[in-house]
């Protein structure tokens, strides 16, 4: 298993590639196997063909052996061996008796052939022995080193050695060229796909060839069309739900905090409209953070920045939760220091800010406190409270959507508080994050945002 799973991690190009080498090895392969047997087996009938024809001419003659001149006498000879393998007569360096004594027997009553090691004679021998006619028992033995011949086959294997390896590689880098040319429109489309999204409306490039790949292309249009109008129509679902959403939550908050102003709102009562109004904050975040979902796009949330005070903008977000922090026994102070006026989108400003103010009242403790700090550089906006905030171990994803801490499961919120502010910051070319405040033994959760960010027309 582990081996096939590196197998699919190498690029489809080069599992082609060594497809196609391996393919071509295996023809090359096969017919150096072909044209060697073949070219043996010919050699083979050469040598048998000279064996025979120079033991007939010697049968037929019966010249003086012993005088006969032989080409390359070190590598042939002729040998004349009577009833007791001794040599009678012979032509060439083979001195010693050429017939091995296990087959000498066999070779006086009928023809035979031998490959053995002949002293005097270089390399291994082919040698035709057969009973000489006549009164004495005595054997003809003619014989032929193998040299030239297994020369011969291994010029074969090292020519296909050689230009087999060159055939190889060169077929290689051909196999390479075709296959990086045919997933040439598998890369088209894959870098056209890695550049859209379901808000741009442009297709998948479709390949010329009317092939696969193209069929492919056109499904995964069709497909992303699906998507594109079921994401369009989720998208104005979810911003109209906001829209209609908030006013009738506007109108309920304002009688509740009407009711809580009300004398005759005591105990149990109070209790429920206390609890009622934190609901009503809660559904008002929410279709706040449904509607910049809705908006969202692949460059972040739409922002229209202008000029915006500081103290302003943190005094609307306190007044905002005044009464329900008082309802709670908790207060919301302001701490600010540095340039009044910086330029962003205050309404985005405030909802990221309430975002961070209702989960200090849901999940955090004590006061309240709302920061502005612009020295030099960037400006940063913080909230923090004496809770004990969210894990040290979910910083890495706590403002990712949906993402809630263990303890926090059980309550109330959707989880899209934090991913929110997040897209916010990064709207202003800046970050969120949460940082240790030395002043307080709480949590501090900032914005920090660029605040030479243009106006947008």
């Amino acid at each position: 298993m582990a081996g096939a799973a590196s197998v699919h991690k190498i690029p489809i190009r080069v599992r082609l590639t060594a497809a196609f080498a391996l393919a071509m090895i295996i023809m090359l392969v096969g017919a150096a196997l072909v044209v060697y047997l073949r070219l043996r087996a010919e050699l083979d009938d050469a040598i048998n063909a000279e064996l025979r024809a120079q033991a007939t001419s010697v049968l037929k003659g019966r010249p003086d052996i012993s005088s006969m001149a032989l080409p390359d006498p070190d590598e042939r000879f002729v040998q004349v061996l009577d009833s007791n393998r001794a040599v009678v007569a012979v032509a060439g360096d083979a001195r010693a008796p050429a017939v091995p004594a296990s087959a000498f027997g066999l070779a006086l009553r009928k023809p035979l052939r031998v490959e053995t090691e002949v002293p005097g004679i270089d390399g291994r021998v082919r040698m035709l022995a057969q009973p000489v006619p006549g009164p004495r028992d005595r054997v003809l033995a003619v014989g032929q080193s193998l040299n030239d011949r297994n020369d011969a086959l291994l010029g074969v294997l090292v020519s296909f050695g050689v230009g087999g390896t060159a055939a190889v590689l060169l077929a290689s880098g051909v196999g390479y060229l075709l296959a990086r040319a045919g997933l040439a429109p598998v890369e088209a489309i894959r870098a056209r796909a890695v550049r859209m999204s379901l808000t741009d409306g442009d297709p998948l490039p479709l390949p010329a060839a009317r092939d696969e790949v193209h069929a492919l292309a056109v499904t995964l249009n069709k497909m992303l069309t699906q998507l594109r109008e079921a994401f369009e129509r989720e998208r104005r679902f979810v911003a109209d739900a906001s829209h209609e959403l908030r006013t009738p939550i506007t109108v309920i908050r304002v009688e509740i905090e009407a009711a809580l102003n009300s004398p005759e709102c005591r105990g149990s009562a109070r209790h429920s409209m206390i609890a009622a109004l934190e609901e009503c904050d809660q559904l008002t975040q929410l279709a706040d953070d449904l509607l910049v979902l809705a908006r969202l796009s692949d460059t972040g949330v739409p922002v229209r920045p202008q000029p915006v005070d500081a103290m302003s903008l943190l005094q609307g977000v306190q007044d905002r939760f005044a009464h329900r922090a008082a309802v709670n026994g908790r207060t919301i102070e302001i701490d600010g220091i540095g340039k009044k006026t910086f330029s962003a989108d205050p309404d985005r400003l405030r909802q990221a800010l309430s975002n961070l103010v209702d989960n200090a009242l849901r999940h955090g403790t004590g006061t309240i406190t709302l920061r502005y700090r612009q020295l030099h550089g960037p400006v940063s906006l913080q909230v923090s409270d004496q809770g004990p905030g969210f894990p040290s171990d979910l910083d890495s994803r706590a403002f990712e959507p949906f993402t809630r801490a263990q303890q926090a499961r059980a309550g109330s919120g959707s989880g899209l508080g934090l991913a929110i502010v997040a897209a916010i910051a990064r709207a202003h070319d800046g970050t969120a994050r949460r940082i240790d405040d030395p002043t307080s033994a709480g949590t501090t959760i900032e914005l920090l945002l660029n605040a030479r960010r243009k106006p947008e027309p």
